[in-house]
């Protein structure tokens, strides 16, 4: 498992740019945190890694927003208001869960309930980068993540 401290959000988008300019189609990236933590900073990096140009934006009430555009295609995913996997599958976000392009889920936990559905995702084929973001000031952040599958 890998740590990063962002001091800024600036930092935050920096490290999630990064990850979009090595992202490969098929890319999981499940986050977790509490509300304001970075999420959805370290998304918009993402998407400037992968070179979309559209203003990214949390899709809480919308559950998805899809990017174009770029090098591959991003899918926003907020599962903040399901609240169990069964609802996340009848809403028909599942197929998600292997992207043809790059899916970033917001709020993961809600989905993946316990370390071994991660291994369970990555036996399946999906690379799976869990993360977790955690305010330690008002700006800083303490970034913690580890990859599943290939």
């Amino acid at each position: 498992m890998a740590t990063f401290i962002s001091n800024s959000p600036a930092e935050t988008i920096a490290l999630g740019e990064s990850w979009g300019r090595d992202a490969k189609s098929g890319l999981v990236i499940a986050l977790s945190g509490d509300l304001g933590a970075g999420k959805t900073q370290l998304t918009k990096g993402i998407a400037r890694g992968l070179g979309i140009s559209d203003r990214v934006h949390s899709p809480t009430f919308a559950l998805l927003n899809q990017y174009g555009g770029g090098r591959l295609p991003l899918f926003h995913l907020d599962l903040y208001r399901l609240e169990t996997p069964d609802q996340i599958i009848a809403a028909g976000l599942e197929e998600y869960f292997h992207p043809a392009g790059v899916s970033v889920i917001e709020w993961a936990e809600r989905w993946f309930l316990a370390p071994a559905d991660f291994l369970a995702q990555a036996a399946k084929g999906t690379h799976l980068r869990q993360v977790r973001l955690e305010s330690i000031t008002e700006t800083g952040r303490r970034i913690t993540y580890e990859d599943f599958g290939h």
